[in-house]
């Protein structure tokens, strides 16, 4: 069985029962294997693993899917025995946030007016104030961030290192079906046709993954990403190249592909690691 908390005092005891090295992984629920993946990359390198499970109403925008979004919290019990967590903390939203929703929010600077941030205004304000906070709640010496959320990766990342949090942040990559979509707990959103459609984004970036593999430049990279996309199916949102840390400017050697659209009502993102260094 795994230890289930929901209250900050029952977290602070079963966290203070473990020695060792901690990790943490931070999901919003509705588990699935890319969960379950970052999971056992934890607990390979950690002694004692802790699973926050928590739907955050901060990085939802008004009409944001907060209300449908799946909570499914003893499967996600299940997903956690069987990959080896020692500790969940599913806490109410009142537990989190027991002032009501904060005024105080983490700024993530310029990069989270981008991408996500300008599609989504306030998202990475909402996400960087719960990570801050299930941070110093658990205590972990390793958190582990899934690759599909890029940009929320490399801002997690930035925040540490910049507010001198004692945490090793690590990227796992992404896990996909076999035909190449990634893993989201939004897919289960999709009608047969719309999952169908989806699998346009991850042929963009195989397209634009090959592109540079032939040892062409950004702008052939983007556009074949861009003619590989089936824009009947789905309503692009972005696709952009970038460097490894989505920092402006040319892009050259390790860059990033990322994507986002529309399928039907749901939104989906994706990316993928290229290399624009030239070849011999």
């Amino acid at each position: 069985m795994v230890d289930v908390a929901h209250t900050r005092k029952e977290l602070a005891a079963a966290r203070n029962a473990l020695t060792g090295t901690v990790a943490v992984v931070m999901t919003m629920g509705a588990l699935h294997a890319g969960h379950e993946t970052l999971l056992r990359a934890a607990r390979e390198r950690a002694d004692h693993v802790i699973v926050t499970i928590f739907v955050n109403p901060l990085q939802f925008g008004p009409n944001e899917d907060f209300d449908r979004y799946p909570r499914t919290l003893d499967s996600d019990l299940e997903v956690c025995r069987r990959a080896g967590a020692d500790l969940v903390f599913a806490p109410p939203v009142a537990e989190v946030y027991p002032g009501g929703q904060p005024s105080v929010r983490l700024d993530p600077g310029p990069l989270g007016a981008d991408l996500e941030g300008l599609s989504r205004p306030g998202f990475f304000h909402g996400v960087l104030t719960v990570v801050l906070k299930l941070l110093q709640l658990t205590r972990p010496g390793l958190a582990f961030f899934g690759e599909k959320d890029y940009q929320q990766l490399i801002l997690v990342r930035r925040m540490v290192r910049d507010l001198d949090v004692p945490t090793e942040i690590v990227g796992v990559p992404t896990v996909r079906e076999p035909d190449g979509l990634a893993l989201s707990s939004r897919n289960r959103y999709l009608s047969a046709d719309e999952r169908r459609a989806a699998l346009s984004l991850s042929a963009a970036l195989r397209a634009g993954a090959a592109a540079a593999e032939r040892g062409e430049d950004g702008g052939a990279v983007l556009t074949a990403a861009h003619l590989a996309l089936d824009a009947s199916a789905v309503r692009l949102d972005y696709l952009v190249l970038t460097d490894v840390d989505l920092e402006p400017g040319p892009v050259a050697g390790p860059a990033r592909l990322l994507i986002a659209a529309w399928v039907g009502a749901t939104r989906l993102i994706d990316n993928a690691a290229i290399d624009l260094a030239p070849r011999s």
